[in-house]
């Protein structure tokens, strides 16, 4: 039996993330918002603002929820810039990167 929670069309993909720095807080992001260290939003190159992102955390498997509101990270090695505390309730604040396992629901 299927489990009903999980979308047919869920994308799922191993990546690796970062985090703002704390120079960007304040700042206006692509969509036009100002970034806050406390939302849990990020930076994708092409999902399209609103996309909510499942991150977890492949080493401590802790998860969170993330709203894309920007573009970026411009970096060959990062796939996703998250908010400073996502990165936190992610348990990857001190280490600055981790891979994560992402999925989201693709807009339509």
């Amino acid at each position: 039996q299927e489990n009903p929670a999980k979308q047919v069309d869920t994308v799922v993909k191993t990546i690796f993330t970062t985090y703002y720095a704390k120079k960007f807080e304040g700042r206006k992001t692509a969509s036009g918002e100002r970034y806050r260290a406390a939302k849990f939003t990020a930076a994708h190159r092409t999902l399209p603002f609103g996309t909510i992102i499942k991150v977890r955390n492949l080493r401590t498997d802790k998860i969170v929820e993330v709203r894309v509101n920007d573009r970026g990270p411009f970096s060959k090695k990062f796939s996703l810039d998250i908010s400073q505390s996502a990165a936190k309730a992610l348990g990857i604040y001190k280490l600055g990167y981790a891979k994560v396992e992402i999925s989201y629901a693709p807009l339509k």
